[in-house]
């Protein structure tokens, strides 16, 4: 077996559901090693982490600088390989480019960075630095959601004519209505989140798991939002309307005030011959549709499904892969980038994801504060 990866953490520290999940995912297919981290600001609960989870403390760092100013005085043969980054948003950026910068291959949590113009930025660092750069966009890790982009590569739905896609959650709705509280979130703070709350969090995701889908990329926009409070200068819910080409539409719809819901992402494509639909949290279910036929529904693990599909699940039918599953599929996909091995092209998204994501965030608001008008895309 090949040696681990070496890998970094950049926080996720205490509660941070993102940093379980991303540990969790590193190790399911053997591939990597945590040497060392900055899991939280403050060096003591860094440290008290540390020992918690059982990581060495000799790489844990006090913050990033020194992280990245002591690893390189390593052999490389003994250095951080890949780091992942799991912050608030507006560190993305200024530790994913100095990561880049110094040699690393970066694994980094979306969006990207908190502009397009900082992606924009990061894509021509990446470009000299010639590393591997995924960004995770975790839903594309599941087995399902693969064999449909499989089956719609292979022309299973004929030319395309609808998408609609939405992302609904509730957790705000308990914050928003008081002011004290959604005063001291980070999500709903422009300088730690970036312009966008709803968009910027899980609308993206929406957007990612069309084009990641379809193969089809948005040309153009238009964006309503909902904001509740005039002193809430966040966007917690919006509808955005797409076009694909002349005759390619669609709708993507996001809220965090959706009052009751999850985690309530869910795709329907609809083509000439026939439809598609998927639902995050019945992940293992993929039901195709048509005006001829019964309802077909494919389920993760059997023979009849894609060789990418059937690669990203590790249990036989029948028994529920989840959440940790799919992000550890993008963890793995990475883990065969860094080592230089053939894959198929969607194992994890890359780059022009993370560019594309900001590219869709600043155009929904520059149509939101437009007057609701229409936005190209680059």
């Amino acid at each position: 077996m090949a040696k681990k990866i070496r890998l970094g953490i950049l926080g996720g520290g205490g509660d941070s559901l993102i940093g379980v999940l991303h540990r969790v995912a590193s190790h399911i297919n053997d591939n990597y090693e945590i040497v060392g981290a900055v899991f939280n600001p403050d060096h003591e609960a860094n440290l008290a982490f540390a020992k918690e989870i059982d990581i060495p403390t000799n790489r844990i760092y006090k913050d990033f600088d020194t992280l990245v100013e002591e690893e390189m005085k390593l052999p490389e043969s003994e250095r951080m390989q890949v780091c992942s980054i799991q912050t608030p948003n507006f560190l993305h950026f200024p530790m994913a480019k100095k990561l880049l910068e110094n040699g690393f291959h970066v694994i980094c949590e979306k969006p990207m960075t908190t502009t397009y113009e900082e992606a924009r930025i990061l894509q021509e660092a990446h470009q000299k630095a010639g590393t591997v750069f995924a960004v995770t966009h975790t839903y594309t890790g599941y087995p399902m959601v693969r064999q449909m982009r499989e089956m719609i590569k292979a022309g299973a739905l004929g030319k395309i004519h609808k998408v609609d896609a939405r992302y609904y959650q509730g957790w705000i709705n308990p914050i928003i209505h008081d002011k004290d509280k959604r005063s001291s979130v980070w999500r709903l703070d422009p300088k730690k989140a970036g312009i966008s709350s709803c968009m910027g969090d899980i609308g993206v995701h929406a957007f990612n798991m069309i084009e990641y889908t379809t193969g089809l990329q948005v040309k153009s926009l238009l964006c309503d939002f909902n904001y509740l409070y005039e002193d809430n200068q966040m966007d917690v819910d919006g509808t955005v309307l797409i076009r694909m080409g002349d005759y390619v539409k669609g709708v993507i719809r996001g809220s965090q005030v959706a009052t009751g819901e999850e985690n309530g992402l869910a795709i329907s494509i609809y083509g000439e011959k026939a439809g598609f639909r998927w639902e995050q949290e019945k992940p293992n279910f993929l039901y195709r549709l048509s005006d001829t036929e019964p309802v077909q529904i494919y389920k993760p693990g059997h023979a009849y499904n894609s060789d990418f599909s059937l690669d990203g699940t590790k249990l036989p039918p029948g028994h529920p892969e989840g959440i940790f599953d799919a992000m550890a599929n993008i963890y793995l996909g990475a883990a065969r980038a860094i080592r230089g091995e053939d894959q198929n092209d969607g194992a994890f998204p890359t780059m022009l994801d993370g560019v594309r994501g900001l590219n869709f965030i600043e155009a929904t608001v520059a149509s939101h504060k437009g007057g609701n008008v229409w936005v190209d895309m680059d």
